[in-house]
Parts: C-alpha cells; sequence; structure tokens
C-alpha cells in the first residue's frame, strides 16, 4: 500500500489510539471508557487524558504506537461483507478484502446487503472529520426499489423526513435511470442505515444499494472487490475538504 509519513506528537488519548490505527477517534473513546487502555500501567479513567512521546500505551494490555505512515485505501465493497474489523458472528469483514498490514480501519460503515465504495485508513483524524456532520462530506447512493417511486414522493424525500431518531436533513434525489425503481440520493449527514430508513419512511423496500461516491472519490475504474490506494492529489483534496491542512 502507499503510505506518507507522520511524526506523533503529544495528543489525547482518542486522538491518540486513533493515530494508532486502532478505530475512529469516536470509537476509540468508547475503548478508553471500556477500561481498556493504559498509560505506563494506569488505567486510562478520563477521555480528557493526554499522551507525551515517552508514554507507554497500552490496551488490552499489548502496547500499542501510533502508525509511522499514513496509509489510505479506496475499496469497491462486495455484498456480503461487513464493515468491521471483526465479526463475532464469524462473517466476513472488509479487511479480508485488503493487504494485512499496515493496519487500517473503515470510515463509517456500510450494512452487509450495501455495496460501493468505502474508504479505510490509519489517519484518524482525517476519519473523524469525515464522519463529522459539521464538515457536511457529500456521500451519493444509489438505491434500487421493490415497486416505482413516485414523483409525489421526491419533494417529500428531499425536504427531510421523521425518523426515529429525529428529522433528516434536506437531500438532494433524483432518477439515474429510466427506470422509476432507480433513485440516486445525496446526503451530507450519515446514520446507520438512513438511505434504507429514508425510503421505508414513505413505504418503499430498497432491494439493492450501491454507494458511488464519497467527497471527491468515485469508483470509476474500480471492479466489485477491489481496491487501490488513494492517490496524493486525492488525500490533499479530501483533507482540504474538511479544513485539515
Amino acid at each position: 500500500m502507499m503510505a506518507y509519513q507522520v511524526k506523533p506528537t503529544k495528543m489525547r488519548i482518542n486522538r491518540y489510539l486513533a493515530a494508532c490505527g486502532l478505530a475512529s477517534r469516536r470509537k476509540a473513546e468508547q475503548i478508553v471508557l471500556d477500561g481498556r487502555v493504559t498509560i505506563d500501567g494506569e488505567v486510562v479513567q478520563s477521555l480528557s487524558a493526554t499522551v507525551s512521546e515517552t508514554a507507554k500505551v497500552c490496551v488490552d494490555g499489548t502496547p500499542v504506537t501510533p502508525a509511522v505512515h499514513l496509509t489510505y485505501v479506496l475499496l469497491n465493497k462486495p455484498k456480503g461483507y461487513v464493515t468491521t474489523a471483526q465479526d463475532e458472528r464469524g462473517r466476513k469483514t472488509v479487511l479480508e478484502l485488503i493487504p494485512d498490514s499496515p493496519r487500517v480501519f473503515p470510515v463509517g460503515r456500510l450494512d452487509i446487503n450495501t455495496t460501493g465504495l468505502l474508504l479505510l485508513t490509519n489517519d484518524g483524524e482525517l476519519a473523524h472529520r469525515l464522519m463529522h456532520p459539521r464538515f457536511k462530506v457529500a456521500k451519493i447512493y444509489r438505491a434500487g426499489l421493490d415497486r416505482d417511486f413516485s414523483p409525489d414522493d421526491m419533494s417529500k424525500l428531499t425536504s427531510g423526513l421523521i425518523l426515529e431518531d429525529g428529522p433528516t436533513q434536506p437531500c438532494v434525489a433524483r432518477f439515474f435511470s429510466d427506470s422509476r425503481r432507480q433513485v440516486e440520493i445525496e446526503l451530507r449527514e450519515g446514520r446507520q442505515q438512513q438511505v434504507r430508513r429514508m425510503f421505508a419512511a414513505l413505504t418503499y423496500h430498497v432491494e439493492t444499494l450501491n454507494r458511488v461516491r464519497f467527497g471527491c472519490l468515485d469508483l470509476q475504474g474500480l471492479g466489485r472487490g477491489q481496491w487501490r490506494n488513494l492517490s496524493p492529489d486525492e488525500v490533499s483534496a479530501l483533507k482540504i475538504s474538511v479544513k485539515l491542512s
């Protein structure tokens, strides 16, 4: 994999764990709260704890250090894979589709039946910003529905819907083929299974779902199950989009 060198600096514990390529900053916080992290032998009890360059940090008793190189991988996820490092039910994970080293983690999730563009990296800060709603990174999905989508429902979809976890933000949607069952939707927020739930709120069932774009990235030239490294220009464009220089 192509890599970019980075030097570790003193940082908060969640950012440190993300820099180690263990998880995003948000997921790293849960690792800390579960009491799995020690600094110089002491269990970390506060998310405000900081790590110096000389400190010894362990997770579940195993020493961890920030990644020497930052890696950025673009994967065209097939159906039937989960976007986790390990699965307690023994299902296939997306990490089986890419080289073992260096260790990277998925930026956000696609459910097991959703295909398409998935970014994986050990750059915890970039991952955190790409997933944060404040930066409104665009994600485009193409949904295949169980029946024709009524044009009357298009304005309901794009204006915002009330879901069980609150109202959705306005979005952009369009038909992307001659079939009225094929709807493309662009979101700038990311909730669990949001696209499927939005269509379900309008009494449609999503039979197929494919993410075709994430920020400046698309799947051009990348077959299902294939991966490639991001180019330096793509990495730079992603960082600019989330004000990370």
